[in-house]
């Protein structure tokens, strides 16, 4: 069998310097105005060391709770559409009928742009005029109807199951790939041996299906963590800072000209991305074997 080619490393200095242009300067040009008073207010730039880190993380505002509904999306959105799109794929890739069809619905709302999702949704979800609650009473259901983006107990969660619902389908596809990327051998030499479906799944499809997790996950993680679009489509964080997250609270302060509280928590937001862009190294190299 023919070894991979292991390329010099100087191919990589154009990606390397894309890359270094394009996110890792502003990310840390973004970190050298955090520590300054940089506002629309004033013609003077003038260094305060920690001062607004410590107003993110003192509590004395509403920081730490846009950072704990971005945590707390990342953590439910990532969940459920892995979840979901595990199951759907699994389903989905068997020989039943008419599943190009049914992969195509379910991809489907993941090719809708974000915006044009929320905005529909935000129609749909209308308490008084929207198609949901009007479908709800018409067939006396009107128990059921409710304020589902105004409702501060409901909004969040609103939010977070509208994301899940365009995202499922995207997750499904790339675990459908990497399922039909498993050899059959394996499956057959189960069968004979008399495994059940879910023993299949347990002891092949799973163990072979990590490094396809692994991407998933981690893109999903990245998503919630970067969230804007849908949180300001559909209730632009309110009521009350209720939705309210990191990039919604970003666009808010730099639309006040506070571009030095924009740029703190751009910071605290680019950090988590350094994490977790670490964390992904570790998990998509761990079994790689260089030869």
């Amino acid at each position: 069998m023919q070894k991979s080619k292991v390329y010099p490393w100087y191919f990589a200095i154009v990606s390397v310097l894309i890359y270094t242009v394009l996110s890792v300067i502003p990310g840390l040009l973004g970190i050298g105005y955090s520590f300054t008073d940089w506002s629309a207010y004033s013609p003077y730039l003038n260094f305060v060391g920690f001062k607004n880190f410590i107003a993110v993380f003192s509590g004395e505002n509403d920081y730490i709770k846009y950072i704990t509904n971005t945590l707390w999306f990342t953590v439910v959105t990532t969940t459920a559409k892995t979840f979901l799109g595990l199951l759907f794929a699994v389903a989905l890739s068997r020989n039943i009928k008419i599943k190009n069809f049914h992969r195509g619905m379910l991809y489907m709302p993941s090719v809708l742009p974000i915006l044009v999702t929320g905005l529909v949704f935000k129609s749909i979800l209308n308490p008084k005029t929207g198609f949901l609650n009007t479908f709800l009473r018409a067939i006396g259901l009107e128990v059921l109807a409710q304020k589902w983006l105004v409702d501060p107990n409901l909004a969040f969660g609103t939010v977070m199951a509208v994301d899940i619902w365009r995202g499922t389908g995207y997750i499904m596809t790339l675990l459908i790939a990497g399922i039909l990327a498993i050899p059959d051998i394996y499956f057959e030499a189960a069968a004979i041996d008399g495994a059940n479906a879910w023993q299949r799944f347990k002891f092949i499809t799973l163990p072979m299906l990590r490094q396809t997790l692994a991407v998933t996950i981690v893109l999903n993680v990245i998503y919630g963590l970067k969230i804007f679009d849908m949180v300001y489509a559909l209730t632009n964080g309110g009521p009350g800072h209720r939705t309210e997250v990191l990039y919604t609270a970003v666009y808010k302060m730099m639309s006040k000209g506070l571009y030095a509280e924009g740029t703190t928590i751009s910071s605290v937001l680019f950090i988590f991305m350094v994490i977790i862009g670490f964390f992904m190294v570790k998990i998509l190299t761990k079994d790689e074997v260089v030869e």
